[in-house]
């Protein structure tokens, strides 16, 4: 039996589970004020992308008024005043109530009173926050380190252009001129697009991410066939061409959220130190599992050492067709 039925048997297997950045950012801000209310915005997905999920607050804090919620951006904005919370929120809990039909990744930002401000991520209604008497930046570093690490480690077409990179440049030196120039050019974008100076409609961003996946397929299996490129030869001025598509990709995690101006530069420095860790992560563990294979002098069958080439290109080229549906159906 060739290697063609598995391949293919495989990509209509696992192509329609394989979804980019499953996650459903979400963002709760909290504004205590001096008079024992607390204003609140909650911005979430509509209810039919699968995500029907509320705050859930102690037992004594009461909603008393709110406004009608509003459509901004694709996003649901409701906003409300709660009283009944003790002074700064201390010892209070803040939680999630509902169900989601995918992961979910829940900012919770709260500004109490005395100008300090508690930063948390509520991941499903198992989790909750306490709110701490006395919390230092290291806590709000932590939640958007998190926040970052988690968009890249779930974000599968950022790790499959990476994991293309990794098979497509086996020396070393290459190998960290690449991935760096990759790293730069996506740090460089989710900068620029965090702070507001530049953006990207999310759509074709994410059909052109597509397209960059898609892109390396051929291009690997070209390189295992003696051929040559400017990909194969210079594959840095490629990774970093299209790290610049990626960083606006990664930058939807956080200009989604509509934090605030005196947050974002903290934010985007401890989010993508997050993303740099995850990806630096992903590649030690591909490394060390390609390290291991030829320490234990494994030998595949040529369909299994086919696989992965012929993986990121069929992916991309899944991606490619379902995200131009999309972008021609909002079109329409």
């Amino acid at each position: 039996m060739t290697r063609w039925p598995w391949i293919i048997g495989l990509w209509l297997l696992v192509a329609p589970f394989c979804q980019a950045h499953p996650l459903m950012n979400a963002y709760l801000e909290m504004v205590e004020s001096n008079d024992g209310t607390t204003s609140v915005t909650w911005r979430h997905p509509p209810a039919a992308s699968g995500m029907n999920l509320e705050p859930l607050y102690p037992a004594g804090v009461k909603i008393v008024a709110a406004q009608t919620p509003q459509d901004e951006d694709g996003l649901i904005s409701e906003r409300y005043i709660l009283r009944g919370a003790s002074r700064f929120w201390s010892g209070c809990f803040i939680g999630l109530k509902g169900t989601t039909s995918s992961a979910t990744e829940v900012l919770v930002r709260l500004e109490l009173a005395n100008g300090q401000t508690r930063v948390a991520v509520l991941r499903s209604p198992v989790d909750v926050f306490v709110v701490p008497k006395q919390a230092g930046h290291g806590q709000a570093a932590a939640a958007y380190f998190q926040l970052g690490m988690a968009h890249i480690l779930t974000g599968v077409d950022h790790l499959l252009f990476v994991l293309g990179l990794l098979i497509l440049v086996p020396r070393p030196m290459m190998l960290i001129k690449t991935i760096t120039a990759f790293t730069l050019a996506h740090s460089l974008t989710l900068a620029v697009a965090t702070l507001g100076y530049a953006s990207a409609p999310l759509p074709p961003l994410n059909v052109a991410i597509a397209l960059s996946i898609f892109y390396l397929g051929p291009e690997i299996v070209r390189k295992q066939r003696g051929g040559t490129s400017l990909t194969i030869r210079h594959p840095w001025l490629v990774a970093f061409v299209f790290g610049l598509l990626h960083g606006f990709g990664f930058a939807s995690g956080l200009t989604s959220l509509g934090l605030p101006h005196t947050d974002i530069p903290f934010a985007l420095l401890m989010f993508n130190l997050g993303v740099e860790f995850g990806q630096l992560g992903f590649v030690l563990v591909v490394l060390a599992l390609v390290h291991s294979f030829h320490r234990l002098e494994i030998v595949w069958p040529r369909w299994v050492a086919a696989l992965p080439c012929y993986t990121v290109g069929s992916l991309g080229a899944f991606w490619t067709i379902q995200r131009a549906a999309i972008l021609l159906q909002s079109l329409s």
